[in-house]
């Protein structure tokens, strides 16, 4: 025994005695009744049965500094385990006439409530100077009186290293105003952030909700703002390691968590049906949804996965990970351009896949009003070549990866990927189910408007928007690309599945909160200068054209639409003229391009950008070529 257990049992011997004399006090009103005629006895075996059975329980072995519930039972269980054994020594030993029980009652009681005093006096004066200690600390409000709050304050007490004061609980409940957990009141709900941030001198809150939806945490952070302290948060509850909650896993709030979306539910079953064990080929696999994609399906234990895209460094890091991720999966990378007709034949034949996601496309709306043949080449020619060999080599199903920015297409970009739709849905009359997947802008994308922000705040400003009215649809990349792997469950051949990108954001708005949450003020810190709308740009995105029949699916984020009979007629044999050969290249100018496009798509107009430029109209300033929206 140590030295802190031998001062424990010490003390436990004084608390026998003591308790043993008052027990007789309190009955008899004598410390040495005459009505106990074996108190000696019982005394000297007492001081000898007490250390054996608190030894035995383990009441020598605890760290009594963090005393809890837990070892209040364990003295419970010492105190009687040592009267039962004492009672049952004093029958054995022919004692048992003339011993009160009353006194054996009070006696155990007392030996309790002594041997816990003790103990816990060392908790008592933890907490004490626990509590000298964290008035020195930042003052923090915990926003959400429940299970994971309650974890987040006792781990902001045990850890002497953080430098947090929790001063008081936030909780939309009324019922919980008021209240009190180890110590720490209950001071209302959001709405009561800005006052009591003042009133207490708070500098952060974080935010234990791991169920917490977009909205919610939205609202807290705007409160918190409006209180000028930093707000934290959990991650969503499926993000928590093993479920649990630890204050490890607090971070700041980010971008995502103001969305205001919920989080997406699918059926696991349904797409592993279609992925698991199977061949799967994601083209583009290099960029962010092709590569997250990759990642998704890599988890439902593919037979094989081949990643597909032309830029070779992108798919070394995307390969490296994968690996890292999937160590037993079967992945190939294979470096090809998906115009190339005979390196998609070759690797085609080589991989004979059951499912394609076809993601490879040249996106970014301003470079392609000024490269429009080659837009032309990689999402239309590029969709038609990998769609005609997945139908040549037995595929199953073929996922296009669409955009919103087909709708009501403007732009070159838009009108090749409607142009893309209507290929995939002239190409599905054979065994080969096809489909589309058309959704808006998702956060973080290569290329997109966030990462620009952000770099944009990083070197001072100025955070540079295209106009103060703009407005997008946004949704996060892994909830994109579940929703995708949903919509392939669903096809049976021709549809357009459109994603439900909830509420347009006007980019102004994601400039602000970017700004706030890289602790600027915007308009003072960092300026937002508005640069105008560049060629081929709409103040507002659609999701659907009018013509399009909506309707609504099994799943409550994924809505079905048909063209109307005869909308892609033709389609293919007007474009096969361009696919490969020498007259491909002198044929397939600019001009030639906007002008297919533009009676494909009867919302196109045929003149832009270059030619405009010729008639006159002034190019877009230099700051507005570098912003994306």
């Amino acid at each position: 025994m140590g030295r802190k257990s031998i001062i424990l049992l010490a003390g436990d011997l004084v608390a026998v005695v003591v308790a043993s004399l008052a027990a007789n006090y309190l009955r008899f009103d004598s410390f040495i009744a005459a009505e106990f005629v074996h108190y000696s006895q019982w005394l000297v075996i007492d001081l000898v049965v007490t250390p054996i059975a608190f030894y035995a329980v383990g009441l020598y072995r605890g760290i009594w500094r963090y005393a809890s519930v837990s070892d209040l039972i364990l003295i419970s269980k010492a105190v009687g385990a040592r009267s039962i054994l004492l009672v049952s020594l004093f029958i054995l030993l022919g004692y048992e006439r003339g011993v009160p029980r009353s006194v054996v009652l009070i006696d155990a009681m007392i030996v309790f409530g002594l041997v816990g005093g003790v103990r816990f006096l060392t908790r008592m004066q933890r907490e004490l100077t626990q509590a000298r200690i964290r008035k020195t600390r930042r003052p923090v409000l915990i926003v959400g009186a429940g299970d994971a709050g309650e974890i987040i304050l006792r781990e902001m007490r045990n850890n002497q290293k953080l430098d947090y004061n929790a001063v008081g609980f936030i909780d939309d409940d009324p019922g919980k105003w008021g209240v009190r957990i180890h110590g720490v009141p209950v001071l209302g709900g959001r709405e009561d952030i800005p006052r009591i941030a003042s009133e207490r001198q708070v500098r952060e809150a974080v935010v234990a909700i791991p169920s917490a939806t977009g909205s919610d945490l939205t609202e807290v952070y705007k409160y918190c703002q409006r209180a000028g302290i930093r707000t934290r948060t959990l991650p969503p509850m499926k993000n928590l390691i093993d479920g649990q909650v630890h204050l490890s896993q607090v971070r700041d709030v980010e971008l995502e968590d103001l969305l205001g979306r919920e989080p997406v539910k699918v059926d696991l079953a349904a797409i592993g049906s279609y992925l698991r064990g199977k061949r799967v080929v994601v083209t583009g696999g290099g960029g962010s949804i092709g590569r997250e994609i990759a990642r998704q399906v890599a988890e439902f234990e593919p037979e094989l996965l081949v990643i597909l895209d032309r830029n070779e460094n992108s798919m070394y890091f995307v390969e490296i990970d994968l690996r890292k991720r999937f160590p037993a999966l079967g992945l190939e990378a294979a470096v090809a351009d998906v115009t190339d007709q005979p390196r998609m034949e070759e690797l085609f034949e080589r991989y004979r896949p059951q499912t394609v996601f076809h993601a490879a496309a040249y996106k970014h709306v301003p470079l392609m009003e000024l490269n429009a043949s080659e837009a032309f080449k990689n999402n239309v020619l590029g969709t038609w070549i990998t769609a005609r060999e997945s139908e040549a080599h037995g595929c199953e199903r073929f996922v296009l990866i669409s955009t919103d920015k087909a709708v009501n297409a403007v732009s070159v970009m838009g009108a090749t990927k409607r142009v893309a739709e209507l290929v995939v849905q002239d190409m599905n009359r054979g065994a080969t189910c096809f489909v589309s997947v058309r959704f808006g802008n998702v956060l973080g994308s290569d290329g997109s408007v966030v990462p620009l922000f952000k770099k944009q705040i990083s070197d001072g400003g100025p955070v540079t928007v295209t106009h103060p009215d703009v407005t997008r649809f946004f949704m996060t990349i892994p909830e994109a690309v579940q929703l995708v792997l949903q919509a392939g469950t669903m096809g049976k051949g021709g549809e357009i599945y459109i994603l439900d990108m909830g509420h347009p954001i006007r980019i102004v708005d994601l400039a602000n909160n970017l700004i706030d949450l890289s602790g600027f003020t915007p308009g003072t810190d960092i300026e937002i200068v508005f640069t105008g709308l560049r060629p081929g740009e709409k103040l507002h995105e659609e999701l659907h054209l009018e013509r399009e029949h909506v309707q609504s699916t099994a799943h409550e984020k994924i809505m079905r639409c048909r063209e109307p009979e005869g909308a892609a007629r033709d389609l293919l044999g007007r474009i096969s003229r361009f696919d490969g050969g020498p007259e491909m290249e002198h044929a397939l100018s600019d001009a030639t391009v906007r002008r297919m496009l533009a009676e494909i798509v009867p919302e196109f107009p045929a003149l832009r950008s270059r030619e405009a430029a010729a008639e006159g109209e002034p190019p877009a300033p230099p700051e507005a070529r570098d912003t994306i929206s």
